[in-house]
């Protein structure tokens, strides 16, 4: 692989704080790779530098000739009244196509990403939408290098899954900033971590992101190794320098130097291996109704569109639920008609008696951006009380990696990661019987991440959990309810069972089953009359329904259909609505099948 990009002795400093020093590496062609560490560690200062917005105090950097580079902010901004058509049109300005080469590649992007209004005021958008408009902004530049600040921000699950997806497979070099470590997992093939635990500021493994965490395993082991003996060898200098001088030889001064820089050696390594890390424990009242809160033939419907409906389950100490679907699809609501904030169409909601609820909205709705940091966490106090004890501010703010020069500072000046973890320090002093959690994870590091799931897993309370970071999700719930966005809602025991039901269904022809087949399907139930004449003409129904699929996906390829983009949309929603409509029929047919085998 050709070298594309080489930074050497990089260092950047904010004031007196260093973020990082002397920082040297190289990206070949082709490397997907992963930018991790605490927060704090300079990863978003350092993609500017590669990205060119902002300037490194010492070092320089090298790009290959003519390397073409894109760069996806945490932010995304677009001119005023931009659609995602005329945002994508500008980026590929300059490209050698015509126009209808250029829209025929963005109607499919667009398309591919789940866009059905091409023309919608990007500033009307979700997040979600939002993010994905940006990310599809970068692709079409047709980069040798795209930097990727947290590109799986305000994006659903689908959105997510399917950005890994691209990017498993892409032809073009990036860096990306990450704390979803399946998305670092299955995306990349090289992880750099920022981190003054290393002696060179960073160590950079290639590989799979469970690769890097075997290596960094494998160095900190060492480099603990290191200290132990390095402690050992100073003792020893040290009872020899308290000797008495005519104990010494006078030609031994080189000793004495040995000793002051095998010192010096052990602080270093001590400082690096010594790592801190937030201290989160939510505390629950200790109640034991089983039934804390329960949810029978819930629906909510906005206008024409029904959220959801029919949703019923029950929360009890040590339920863990988490709660999926796309953008849209009534989370929040639904997490609103929990707390008692909205009211349900029809079914009902009981709460048991003095329920206590604690929220951690992802809008961080409750900090006062103009309060300081200080007040944030203790009010006009000097302590907070944490359970049976009370504990200075000073101390308190160390707990969740506030220096003390910070408490003076407005919230307003602290990172997304800090106001984070000001949210969970004021969530960690309310007792709850029901936990809801409403995307906790975003711009929270990794190594904050894991003691946030370590603290929520020993929650003994009740626990609704909206998360986009899949590995947080499966390790803690204990079932996940789906929201689909159109109305239905579904329980699943796993994740994994989730991902799995997203999967296209197998394109085969139903065969007839002898009497002596097993059923596709257990089922208890008996077939009616109905129900055997229904199985009897559905085979000829599906091959009718994949012929009219099949020539559809002959007008795809029309030209006159891909240079006309309602044309081109209408054809490819025709096929979407095609291809569902099979998969119902197949789910059908071996539903009766099922029934038939039983009977």
């Amino acid at each position: 692989m050709a070298l594309l990009l080489s930074c050497n002795s990089l260092s950047k400093s904010y004031g007196a704080r260093p973020l990082f020093d002397d920082i040297s590496f190289g990206i070949q062609d082709g490397e997907r790779i992963g930018l991790i560490g605490p927060n704090g560690a300079g990863k978003s200062t350092l993609m500017k530098i590669f990205a060119g917005s902002v300037q490194p105090d010492k070092g320089s950097m090298a790009f290959r000739n003519n390397a073409r580079v894109a760069y996806l902010p945490q932010e995304d901004v677009f001119p005023a009244g931009s659609t995602p058509m005329s945002v994508l049109q500008e980026a590929m300005a300059g490209q050698n196509l015509d126009e209808m080469e250029r829209d025929v590649e963005i109607y499919t992007l667009l398309g591919q990403m789940g866009f059905e209004d091409f023309e919608q005021n990007v500033d009307t958008m979700s997040g979600g939408w939002r993010k994905r408009t940006a990310i599809a902004r970068e692709l079409v530049r047709k980069s040798d290098l795209i930097l990727l600040d947290e590109p799986t921000n305000h994006l659903d699950l689908d959105a997510i899954m399917w950005l890994e997806k691209m990017l498993s497979q892409a032809s073009f070099a990036f860096v990306l900033i990450s704390h979803d470590r399946y998305f670092l997992e299955n995306a990349t093939n090289r992880v750099i971590e920022l981190n003054r635990a290393y002696p060179q500021g960073f160590i950079s493994v290639a590989g799979k992101y469970s690769d890097f965490l075997v290596a960094k395993d494998d160095f900190l082991s060492a480099q603990a190794t290191l200290e132990a003996t390095l402690a050992t060898k100073v003792k020893r200098e040290v009872e020899w320098l308290g000797k008495t001088a005519a104990a010494r030889s006078t030609k031994a001064q080189y000793r004495i130097d040995e000793a002051g820089r095998m010192m010096g050696q052990l602080a270093e390594v001590r400082d690096r291996n010594t790592m801190n890390t937030a201290k989160i424990e939510f505390s629950a009242t200790g109640r034991r109704s089983k039934e804390l809160l329960v949810f029978n033939d819930v629906s909510k419907t906005y206008g024409d569109r029904t959220l959801f409906s029919g949703v019923e389950f029950m929360l009890s100490p040590g339920v863990k639920l988490g709660l999926l679907g796309p953008n849209g699809s009534g989370k929040t609501t639904l997490i609103k008609i929990m707390t008692g904030e909205q009211e349900t169409d029809t079914g009902t909601v009981k709460r048991a008696d003095k329920l206590r609820i604690v929220v951690f909205d992802q809008a961080r709705k409750q900090l006062d951006l103009t309060q300081s940091l200080r007040n944030a966490l203790a009010g006009d106090s000097d302590t907070v009380k944490f359970g049976e004890s009370n504990v200075h501010v000073v101390s308190w703010a160390k707990r969740f990696l506030f220096r003390p020069e910070q408490l003076e500072v407005p919230i307003s000046r602290l990172s997304g990661g800090e106001r984070s973890r000001i949210l969970i320090a004021q969530l960690m002093l309310q007792p709850a019987d029901l936990l809801i959690l409403d995307e906790p994870t975003n711009d929270l590091d990794i190594p904050s991440l894991e003691i946030l799931e370590d603290s929520l897993a020993e929650f003994p309370g009740a626990m609704v959990l909206v998360t986009h970071d899949r590995y947080l999700l499966d390790r803690l719930s204990s079932e996940i309810l789906a929201l689909d966005g159109k109305g239905g809602s579904r329980f699943y025991s796993s994740l994994y069972q989730w991902e799995q039901a997203q999967l296209p269904p197998p394109r085969v022809k139903p065969v007839k089953t002898e009497k002596t087949a097993k059923a596709p399907v257990a089922s208890a139930d008996k077939i009616s009359r109905n129900e055997l004449r229904e199985l009897e003409r559905i085979e000829s129904v599906i091959m009718a329904a994949e012929d009219a699929l099949g020539v559809l996906q002959v007008r795809l390829g029309d030209p006159a259909v891909t240079s006309d983009y309602k044309r081109l949309k209408k054809v490819s929603d025709d096929i979407a609505l095609a291809e569902k409509e099979i998969a119902a029929l197949y789910k059908r047919w071996e539903e009766l099948e099922a029934k038939k085998a039983a009977g």
